[in-house]
């Protein structure tokens, strides 16, 4: 029994000698709202959270957008290194919930689209409507989000003001125009020959205009071939809510930060967050004349490396 053992111990002081791995340092919870799930509609979806940066003088604020394609997805989502990045450089932050796009095609809203692209329009314009009580800077507001959330902050930058001074609601008199935006895996186009264009085994976008069984989330992705037979019956509202067709010289700067490397004309392993879109959209910018910067590895000319660094050095500009 004694020699039966020695194995054993052998094993045994050498776990003992090896330093046991170093442990994972535990992560940061993420803050509580300063206030949290204020109303700015009556619908339950139409919530938001508000962070209060302390500063003496009114503040920037980021104002952020979920992502989840616009059917799923909720404001708790924010990154917690981007808010606390912002809060630390005295920007105060928002991050809002919406009502989904399937919502609004139960409801019989065409194209479903509007409903999410709607309230944060509306959102936008309560929050400068709070700009007092909340110790905000009117003017230095810059939308962020990732992929659907992306694309609703991208469509807020590229759209002319929908303020109304003629409404008998005054939070419409405010303004929906921002400082700049800067987002994640952002979809820039929602026109399907666009798309399969610029990369060609595209999936993405037909539910924002219906193309889609709203009771089955799950069929979101899966009807693009119809989306680009029926196009034409699409068009004008792609003319409406797609944010390649916004684009206009007098627009604010944006950022786009993507993970992969372009490859235009080439199948993705993501074509949903692809950085085609990024660069195909730096392109339609720059020969407009609005400020587009496309993050990707490698990318060229690139000033700001991370998504925070841009809205600090925007917004406190």
């Amino acid at each position: 029994m004694k020699f039966a053992l020695l194995p054993f111990l052998f094993v045994a002081s050498l776990h003992a000698q090896t330093p046991a791995p170093a442990a994972k340092p535990a992560p940061v919870p993420k803050r509580a709202p300063t206030i949290a799930n204020v109303a700015y509609g009556t619908h339950e979806r139409q919530m938001l959270d508000f962070y209060k940066a302390e500063s003496a003088k009114p503040t920037p604020l980021l104002f952020f957008i979920h992502g989840g394609g616009w059917v799923n997805g909720d404001k708790s989502g924010i990154n917690a290194g981007d808010l606390e990045a912002c809060l630390a450089a005295g920007i105060s932050v928002v991050s809002i919930n919406y009502r989904y796009s399937w919502q609004a095609q139960l409801a019989g809203v065409m194209p479903p689209v509007q409903w999410p692209l709607e309230d944060a329009a509306r959102a936008l314009q309560f929050v400068r409507s709070k700009a007092g009580e909340w110790n905000i800077d009117k003017q230095r507001i810059g939308a962020s989000g990732g992929s659907a959330g992306a694309c609703s902050s991208l469509y807020l930058a590229f759209h002319d003001d929908m303020a109304d001074p003629k409404s008998s609601d005054p939070i419409a008199h405010e303004s929906t125009r921002l400082w700049c935006a800067a987002v994640a895996g952002a979809q820039t186009s929602l026109d399907p020959k666009q798309l399969i264009e610029w990369t060609p085994n595209s999936r993405y976008g037909g539910h924002a205009f219906g193309f889609m069984d709203p009771n089955d989330r799950k069929t979101r992705d899966t009807r693009f071939a119809e989306f680009l037979e029926k196009r034409e019956s699409v068009l004008k509202w792609i003319k409406l809510y797609s944010p390649y067709e916004l684009v206009s010289k007098d627009d604010p700067p944006v950022y786009l930060f993507y993970t992969s490397v372009p490859a235009i004309g080439q199948p993705q392993k993501d074509p949903t967050h692809t950085a085609n879109y990024g660069v195909k959209l730096q392109e339609h910018c720059q020969a407009i004349g609005t400020e587009c910067e496309v993050f990707y590895p490698n990318a060229p000319n690139v000033k700001h490396k991370t998504i925070a660094e841009f809205l600090i050095a925007t917004l406190k500009k």
